[in-house]
């Protein structure tokens, strides 16, 4: 196949390097272990087992594609060890309790995951020297946010998240920038970076709680989709978008340990939509007599009205551009689950999804 440039540097940088990557069953995790793949890196996993029924993970048979390792963050004797084995020359950490709803319900396991799980991974990254590049992965809900109309936010605002899943991500990167500035200081020190990216959409989520796999269920169910919150506007992008970027990041630093930072990864503006604007492009997309209902919750747990990321930092830092449009976005992930419903080879329909992306670039 023709490659682009950018596709050329990733696989050029990624091609026999060890990348020890926590939360690697996870939604996101399954995607960027087979992206790494695809890039020919050694792929070192940390993360629970799947949490849901169906997965991606398992879907794509990554157990037997990657080492794989099935533990807790929190558990510090169990992840160091796994990391040892690894020896990798970069660390992406992404294990994480994702759902805003259920940090609502078990604040303590939540915090506990996110913010000591960073801590755990910080520890062993101080403690075993020999990784050039280090990323953790947050959320665009780690900022203050007052609901402000058309406001993006910078990096350099407050970070407060409001819920405990994404206060408990502010303090991930507070921590962050403690242990960079404690112990990685030195410029023979790991390179550190944050990226604050969320809202993502594609094939093989099959979480509670978020409008895709809500959408898919509910479909395949023949029956309508359920919208609580169809005018929350958020940053919506397909989950390559943000994969692509940490990639980038993590090797970017890795070579010249100026570019360590926080960075926002999100959309373009106008692809910043709400909730039911979302559910009319999956109606679109779908077809077969999909359509959606407003179920506005009157009393539901708190959750921001307007979200919205300035992304200068990352297009001037690095040239970065977001490659999908939102429409582009939904529709290859309506895409995916049509193919994985219709009982397709998800491992290569995957795999050509990547290389389209990456192709694009």
């Amino acid at each position: 196949m023709t490659t682009s440039n950018k596709f050329t540097e990733l696989q050029t940088f990624y091609t026999g390097k060890r990348v020890f990557l926590t939360g690697h069953t996870g939604f996101k995790g399954s995607w960027l272990c087979l992206m790494l793949k695809e890039l020919g890196a050694e792929v070192y996993g940390y993360s629970l087992a799947p949490g849901t029924e169906p997965n991606l993970f398992t879907i794509l048979g990554l157990e037997n594609r990657i080492h794989s390792t099935i533990g807790d963050i929190r558990d510090l004797d169990s992840l160091e060890k796994a990391y040892i084995e690894a020896n990798p020359d970069v660390v992406l950490h992404l294990a994480a309790q994702p759902i805003v709803r259920d940090s609502y319900k078990d604040p303590r396991y939540t915090y506990e995951t996110n913010v000591m799980g960073t801590v755990n991974i910080l520890e062993c990254l101080r403690n075993h020297p020999g990784a050039t590049s280090f990323l953790n992965v947050t959320t665009d809900k780690v900022y203050e946010n007052n609901d402000l109309e058309n406001h993006g936010f910078t990096e350099d605002e407050k970070l407060d998240g409001y819920d405990p899943y994404s206060n408990s991500k502010s303090c991930s990167e507070l921590v962050t920038h403690s242990y960079k500035k404690s112990f990685f200081s030195d410029p023979a020190a790991p390179a550190i970076s944050t990226s604050r990216a969320g809202n993502v959409i594609g094939g093989g989520d099959f979480a509670n709680d978020r409008i895709i796999p809500d959408c898919v269920r509910a479909t395949i169910g023949n029956q309508p989709i359920i919208v609580r919150n169809p005018y929350s506007t958020r940053p919506y992008q397909h989950v390559l978008e943000p994969l692509y970027a940490y990639l980038m990041i993590a090797m970017r630093q890795s070579g010249e340990k100026s570019f360590s930072g926080y960075y926002n990864i999100g959309p373009r503006d106008e692809d910043c939509i709400n909730t039911g604007d979302l559910a009319d492009y999956f109606v679109k997309y779908w077809g077969d007599n999909a359509t959606w209902e407003n179920h506005a919750e009157p009393n539901a747990p708190h959750e921001a009205n307007f979200l919205k990321l300035d992304c200068t930092k990352a297009r001037t830092t690095f040239g970065w551009e977001p490659e999908w449009h939102v429409e582009d976005a939904i529709r290859n992930t309506v895409d995916w689950y049509k193919a994985w419903n219709n009982c397709e080879d998800m491992y290569n329909f995957t795999k050509e999804q990547i290389q389209e992306f990456l192709e694009a670039n």
